[in-house]
């Protein structure tokens, strides 16, 4: 049967523009733990936009906010199995795998943004060789503002923890309970808001953005600005689909990676005081910790970082060797 001239230019036309479409086509998704209007999820979206415009659009990259498309523990191991191309974890939420990523969750270690960069620069050799021993490559960090405390009364010391129903969220929040004799309740960040409500827990140690975010002050009107630590979200890629893209379209990632850590990190020092103001704003007391209560803490803070150290071995005094040269 004899093609039509209109129909072979057609026809031709279509298998020339296939490789095209076909490159246009890699899709990676990008599960998050946290809502779309979270700062650490307006930069990912931002990260995602700039890899589309500098790839010519050969890599979209779609952000699934607020556990939609896996909780925030399964984040990792879907980064690492395929599952999911790419992804943002808390670093912390892993250090019972390795310590190393647990490292900016040691209270009173780093607890400003100046020590908190430089205790990322000290970690990020470590975290570049275990994730890539898993199939993973580390494409920036951004951290969380500093962390105080969120409770149901006021906390003049660490007497006063003791009993508190304290959401727990890694290991080392974990940790802080047993230490002051409060109740460890297991609770990720989206099931925060109804936890509380329900009374589940009464307590808890994270940034102004997340009682901001879960509307902590409905139910808690204690914050108690203790600066502890500063934990960091980091962005992993699965290593075989980074070694897929083209050497142009990995440069618009890494590229973008850069910008988005840089953007990230000013983000968030600008974001912590808006915070605390908004939150007091919406009627929660933030407290200055008293002398009684940071004494408490450090000391708490010293047992962490010690038994930390010796967990973590040679890596782990390498790692802090490095941040307090």
């Amino acid at each position: 049967m004899k093609t039509s001239a209109p129909l072979a230019r057609i026809l031709a036309a279509t298998a020339l523009s296939l490789p095209l479409l076909a490159a246009a086509q890699t899709n990676w998704d990008l599960p998050a733990a946290y809502p779309a209007n979270n700062f650490h999820t307006e930069n990912l979206t931002q990260f995602a936009a700039d890899v589309d415009k500098a790839s010519g659009g050969k890599l979209k990259i779609t952000v699934h906010a607020n556990g939609s498309l896996f909780k925030a523990p399964e984040i990792k191991r879907a980064v690492q199995g395929g599952q999911a191309q790419i992804g943002e974890i808390l670093l912390v939420n892993f250090e019972n795998e390795n310590p190393i990523y647990g490292a900016d969750g040691l209270p009173f270690l780093a607890t400003g943004y100046a020590d908190a960069k430089k205790l990322a620069a000290a970690q990020r050799p470590f975290l570049d060789k275990l994730l890539a021993a898993q199939g993973m490559k580390l494409l920036y960090t951004v951290p969380w503002p500093p962390q105080g405390i969120y409770a149901n009364k006021e906390i003049d010391s660490v007497a006063d923890m003791k009993g508190l129903k304290w959401r727990a969220y890694s290991p080392a929040t974990a940790k802080i309970a047993e230490l002051v004799g409060a109740q460890p309740v297991t609770v990720q960040a989206a099931e925060l808001s109804q936890a509380l409500a329900t009374g589940l827990v009464n307590s808890y140690m994270s940034s102004g953005s997340t009682g901001y975010d879960t509307k902590t002050y409905e139910t808690l009107k204690y914050w108690v600005d203790t600066q502890a630590w500063l934990p960091k979200n980091a962005i992993i890629v699965n290593l075989a689909a980074f070694n897929a893209l083209d050497a142009a379209t990995q440069q618009a990632v890494l590229k973008a990676a850069a910008d988005a850590e840089a953007r990230g990190w000013k983000v968030s020092e600008e974001k912590n005081d808006w915070y605390k103001k908004a939150l007091a704003e919406k009627g929660m007391k933030i407290v200055t910790p008293s002398p009684k209560l940071t004494e408490g803490l450090k000391k708490v803070g010293d047992v962490m970082i010690v038994e930390w150290e010796k967990k973590a071995g040679a890596d782990g005094a390498a790692l802090l060797a490095a941040y307090r040269k």
